[in-house]
């Protein structure tokens, strides 16, 4: 079994996730590659799928790419995770050329017992209701669908009651309806063979299981078996105890480093264990936490530098003073001159993206 040193798996794990010298040519080849992009709503300095473009994409990146690729060249899609369909789950985007992976998995959902298929068969006609009018005047947002259940959604959580977003979720899960744009926050629904390219083959659901797995191994380069399945190769790495898959094309050759800001929900150190192991860096996203308990602040961005993670930066966008504030530096490992340097120039560049014109570091 082939055994790694840990600087060979952080810069595999790097140049995988293209945090290294090197960047991809645009957003789309950039989605295919990490397989998603995650919308988070919270834009203390920017949504988190902006600010994970632009750390790839550098300066050249503008949101309104993301929104053109979803909305007007359908080069991109809007699927939320479905590990629970019952507990809202996450909301990704993915490159539409992976659509056909999900197919199968949509079209199981339709006839897979349980609360949701028994919820929908209490609704058939509330069901058939929201496609006729979805039909006849699409997109449209939730508000502007009348709750016509017949029976309601009953739930401990937020979605007690909230019939026609459920509706509208179920039928997405199920690839009926789609997300087809948005007004500001509000998601805009249509048909989903509106929506979705024509003539998408659908790939059987165990091998796009697979093939989900692998290009999921591949956007990390090296991750926990329980992440990717059986995809790759298994291996260890020096001063970890656990075994590893490594994707089979993954490479430590050319690497050459770089400074990046990273999102709370970059996917470089999403699994904390692997955080932990590969790069002895300790993370918890702290968006959710009560003031008093956060250790590192509100959005703290974790920071690349080289091959390691150093640290992470608090920040917030104060456009009402044409700034970027940065609230507070965490050093996990001690900053060099020739580090703070490089963090200096990120945040400038950040400042620049932003629209923002000066940098104020209170505690540096």
């Amino acid at each position: 079994m082939r055994t790694l040193t840990r600087e060979e798996a952080r810069r595999i794990a790097l140049q995988a996730q293209w945090l290294d010298a090197w960047r991809p040519p645009d957003l789309l080849t950039l989605a295919e590659r990490l397989t998603l992009l995650q919308l988070d709503p919270t834009a203390v300095v920017a949504p988190s799928a902006d600010l994970v473009a632009w750390s790839r994409l550098g300066n050249d990146y503008r949101p309104e790419q993301l929104r053109l690729a979803l909305e007007h060249e359908r080069t991109m899609f809007e699927h939320r995770a479905q590990d629970n369909e019952i507990t809202p789950s996450i909301v990704m985007v993915r490159p539409a050329s992976h659509l056909g992976l999900y197919m199968a998995e949509m079209e199981m959902l339709r006839t897979k017992p349980g609360t949701v298929l028994t919820w929908l068969d209490a609704n058939a006609g509330f069901r058939q209701r929201v496609l006729d009018q979805l039909r006849d005047a699409g997109p449209l947002s939730s508000r502007d669908i009348p709750d016509s259940a017949e029976v309601a959604w009953v739930s401990t959580g937020w979605t007690h009651d909230r019939n026609v977003t459920q509706m509208l979720e179920f039928l997405a899960s199920r690839g009926l309806v789609a997300v087809a744009g948005r007004d500001g926050k509000q998601r805009l629904w249509d048909l989903a063979e509106r929506i979705y390219p024509n003539r998408v083959p659908v790939v059987p659901l165990d091998e796009a299981k697979r093939i989900r797995d692998e290009n999921r191994l591949r956007s990390l380069g090296l991750a926990r078996p329980r992440m990717v399945g059986d995809a790759g190769e298994t291996v260890t790495v020096q001063g970890t105890t656990k075994t590893w898959r490594l994707d089979p094309d993954a490479s430590v050759d050319g690497f050459a480093g770089r400074c990046a800001l990273l999102s709370p929900f970059d996917r470089l150190i999403h699994d904390r264990v692997r955080a932990l192991d590969l790069f002895e860096f300790d993370y918890t996203i702290e968006l959710y936490k009560p003031k008093g308990k956060r250790r590192w602040g509100y959005f703290a961005m974790p920071v690349v530098v080289g091959d390691r993670v150093v640290g992470k930066i608090d920040a917030a966008a104060n456009r009402a003073e044409d700034r970027l504030d940065v609230i507070a530096v965490h050093e996990d490992i001690a900053f060099t001159k020739k580090t703070r340097a490089a963090i200096d120039t990120e945040l400038r560049a950040l400042a620049a993206w932003l629209g923002l014109h000066t940098v104020a570091i209170r505690n540096a």
